[in-house]
């Protein structure tokens, strides 16, 4: 039997990180974890590095991490590294030939550009670094060779329904208009639950509250995505998302609620073919996936009961009543730094939700805001992608200052 393939998982405390150590658990022959990382969930951490002995492990604040460590709670056989350099240290691990790139927002940026620059098979279960800077990332994959997967849902989903040869190009760096290979890809479909409000009225969403924005009605996830989801600007990144990794145009990219969450992804070939993936809204299914690639494994997931599911629907989202849809289409046809700012301002804006500063309805609104301030520029190096980023949380912050979106006013 072949040796275990190590696994680097970048935010193995979160919904993602628990879904492939899952996969892991289930396959102890196939995979092993031998690297970590969280943030500030420095309990959990320790249970995690306990049970797995992975050969690093990355957490911050330094403080209380290294308290930690002095204390004894860290195996011998674990090193430990803390902040950005000990994520990246850890996606760049030299036992690890998989790298699991979970954490959420910008805060991951750096950490798959490092295992990317290491050449690693990356799967890519945050939107963020496509999303900001999707077209550098598939130049650094392939001139380091580093194989990119897709493993967010309707992503994985889209790679699934391809051809081989044309998942080959995805993996490699490449999108699917830039060879000759067929058939060929006239446009994909992205469907979407519709969130917790998608029968609310206009009107009801200035006073919905944050309990009510945190339930999802199909997926369980954090508190971040979960807004995302609610507002529709989830589906707004996954759209830009799929221009950057499949090399497609704004135009090519549909969004259709669907809310039994069971149809994840369509693509649509010249011929008049279309393909779809269907599977139970778990994680657990891409992220198998992608770790065995091309083989299959069980995932732990049951497969979908269709005569139990009686029905599946499909709708055209509300673009009125949920423009973060409209403002990701308006940033991927402008190019250049708009997705970032889109990105920076949207992370602003969900925190100050969540935090009782703004209402729901204020999210896009913000955004909007931010982006008409904001002069369209060049991206082309990472520390300009990160740069940008921080110019533009810092645009959004100075407008919540002004106290122009809080409630209340």
């Amino acid at each position: 039997m072949s040796e275990a393939i190590g696994v680097s998982i970048l935010g193995a405390t979160g919904s993602v990180g628990a879904s492939a150590l899952e996969v892991i658990r289930m396959h102890p022959d196939r995979f092993k974890a031998v690297g970590l990382s969280a943030w500030q969930q420095t309990d959990a951490l320790m249970a995690l590095v306990c049970e797995f002995s992975p050969a690093i492990a990355a957490a911050a604040p330094e403080v209380l991490s290294s308290q930690l460590v002095r204390a004894g709670k860290f195996p011998d056989t674990t090193r430990y590294c803390s902040g950005t350099a000990g994520l990246k240290e850890t996606a760049a691990h030299p036992d690890a030939a998989t790298v699991v790139a979970g954490i959420s927002g910008a805060a991951g940026l750096e950490s798959i550009f490092a295992a990317a620059h290491a050449g690693k098979r990356i799967l890519i279960a945050n939107k963020e670094p496509l999303v900001m800077c999707g077209n550098l990332l598939r130049r650094v994959a392939r001139e380091s060779r580093a194989r990119l997967f897709p493993v967010d849902s309707e992503h994985n989903a889209i790679f699934q329904c391809l051809p081989e040869g044309l998942q080959r190009e995805v993996i490699a760096g490449r999108g699917l208009t830039e060879n000759a290979i067929e058939p060929a890809v006239t446009h994909v479909t992205l469907t979407a639950s519709g969130g917790p409000f998608l029968r609310t009225a206009a009107a009801d969403l200035n006073t919905v509250s944050i309990d009510a924005a945190l339930e999802h009605p199909t997926w369980k996830m954090g508190p971040k995505i979960s807004v995302d989801s609610a507002t529709l600007m989830n589906k707004g990144l996954e759209l830009i998302e799929a221009c950057m990794l499949f090399g497609l145009d704004e135009s090519q990219v549909e969004v259709v609620i669907h809310p039994q969450s069971a149809l994840h992804s369509v693509v649509y070939f010249e011929d008049g073919s279309l393909i779809g993936q269907m599977a139970n809204p778990d994680m657990r299914i891409p992220i198998a996936y992608g770790l065995s690639y091309p083989d299959r494994i069980p995932s732990g997931v049951p497969p979908l009961d269709l005569v139990a599911m009686g029905r599946l629907e499909f709708e055209a989202p509300d673009i009125e009543r949920f423009p973060c849809i409209g403002l990701a289409r308006a940033v991927i046809r402008q190019g250049g730094s708009a997705p970032i700012v889109l990105n920076a301002a949207n992370e602003v804006a969900v925190e100050a939700f969540l935090a009782g500063m703004i209402r729901f309805s204020d999210i896009p609104s913000l955004i909007d805001a931010v982006l008409n301030t904001y002069e369209n520029a060049s991206a082309t190096e990472l520390s300009v992608v990160l740069s940008i980023d921080q110019e533009a949380r810092a645009a959004a912050r100075n407008i919540l200052a002004k106290g122009l979106y809080r409630i209340g006013v």
